[in-house]
């Protein structure tokens, strides 16, 4: 039986969280140990045979897309790949109804709907097994996180067959340790459910005597006005991963991400390209673009992502890290805890750190002298760190020139 998959990216008035990285370019095309983090979903859909073709869907400009869609339709030939672009923003469940045509094209038997933004072990032919054995109509995603953070995500609810019962979209009080991981497979009947609720939103704004043109009506969010519904009816269960997962929200986040798809790279695939081998000044795992110049006397690890024509002098030292393109790193300098966005430098025996930041942890920021901050230091494109400068906990804007000391501020 075939099946479609969607893949939710959404637009450029969205993803604040990620700035100052998302300046340059979209959430999702930001590369996450060495490929944009949507190639990792579609490198897990790829995995998957009944998927024969993946769906874009969000309201970026489709110029936004035209060369990875090149890119990616050479390197996964297993399905085709299509971006649908929203006329405006409608919702994760609007946009998904309003291209309702183009995904029944075909007439695919189930629909995997993706979060483009989520970082995991994507356990999808395992979510299909379980769909076909409960013989569902929808399965969601679940992973286990502590209680204090459950709060800040949809919260699941499940009887002894893993049936989903109840769901609450960001509750104010404890539900449950079981959260929402953001990958959904329905059968059609999905479209049934995000229409009655489009219907029942309209009748609703209608009696409160709404503005006929109120755009707000067409809006329909996947969590907050469909699984509130489907948790209501039968056959609508959870599959409880116990691989890795993480949200990519915030743009301290995507080192977190690096490290947990980096070390999934070095477990699985020890002889991927660009993977560095152990060695006295590797500690594995390191990601170094083939364009890359790394010193042999440079010390990189564990977590570190090097990216095209950067540059690395010699007694440097790199840990949990990413390196965008034409970066440069000076003769031993240290980058810890930190992202460098294109073409920002780092001098001479300068210090570029954030804070640790453990991976089980859904946090990335901190409190501070009563301000909260960054525990990754951010520099972005052509931020420019003078030789003997420390840099700590730090976000610094496009084209900066940092000449002096500087902790736990964001420079404007």
């Amino acid at each position: 039986m075939s099946s479609k998959a969607v893949i939710l990216v959404g637009g450029g008035t969205r993803g604040t969280r990620f700035r100052p990285l998302s300046l340059d370019m979209p959430k999702v095309l930001f590369p996450v140990a060495g490929r944009p983090i949507l190639s990792h979903a579609l490198t897990a859909l790829a995995a998957v045979p009944s998927v024969k073709e993946v769906l874009l869907i969000g309201f970026y400009d489709d110029s936004v897309f035209s060369d990875f869609l090149a890119e990616a339709s050479r390197e996964f030939p297993q399905f085709s790949i299509k971006y649908l672009r929203e006329y405006r923003a409608l919702g994760t469940a609007g946009g998904l109804y309003h291209f309702r045509d183009a995904i029944l094209k075909g007439n695919p038997y189930r629909l995997f709907v993706i979060h483009a933004d989520v970082c995991c072990s994507f356990p999808l032919n395992e979510m299909l097994q379980m769909f076909d054995d409960k013989e569902a109509k929808a399965i969601i995603l679940g992973t286990h996180v502590e209680a204090d953070a459950a709060r800040n995500f949809g919260c699941i609810v499940t009887d002894d067959k893993k049936r989903v019962i109840h769901y609450v979209e960001k509750p104010e009080t404890h539900i449950s340790n079981l959260i929402n991981g953001g990958v959904y497979l329905f059968d059609r009947s999905i479209f049934d459910v995000i229409g009655a609720a489009r219907v029942a939103k309209i009748e609703d704004s209608v009696a409160a005597q709404f503005d006929d043109e109120d755009e707000s009506r067409e809006v329909l969010r996947l969590e907050q006005d469909i699984l509130v519904r489907l948790a209501q009816t039968e056959g609508f269960y959870v599959y409880e991963t116990r691989g890795f997962w993480r949200q990519i929200k915030t743009a301290g986040s995507a080192v977190p991400a690096n490290s947990l798809y980096l070390q999934k790279l070095f477990q699985h695939d020890i002889d991927a390209p660009g993977l560095a081998k152990a060695s006295a000044f590797i500690i594995p795992p390191v990601y170094i673009d083939p364009t890359a110049s790394v010193d042999p006397t440079a010390k990189l690890g564990p977590n570190v992502s090097i990216g095209p024509r950067a540059r690395v002098g010699p007694g440097v030292r790199i840990k949990e890290a990413i390196l965008l393109a034409d970066t440069e790193v000076k003769h031993d300098a240290n980058v810890r805890y930190s992202i460098l966005a294109r073409g920002a430098k780092v001098g001479a025996w300068a210090r570029v750190e954030g804070s640790p930041i453990t991976l089980d942890e859904h946090q990335t920021v901190m409190v501070k002298n009563g301000a909260r901050v960054q525990n990754i230091c951010i520099l972005a494109r052509d931020v420019y760190v003078a030789d003997e400068v420390r840099i700590q906990n730090c976000v610094v804007l496009p084209h900066k020139d940092i000449r002096t000391d500087v902790v736990n501020e964001i420079i404007m």
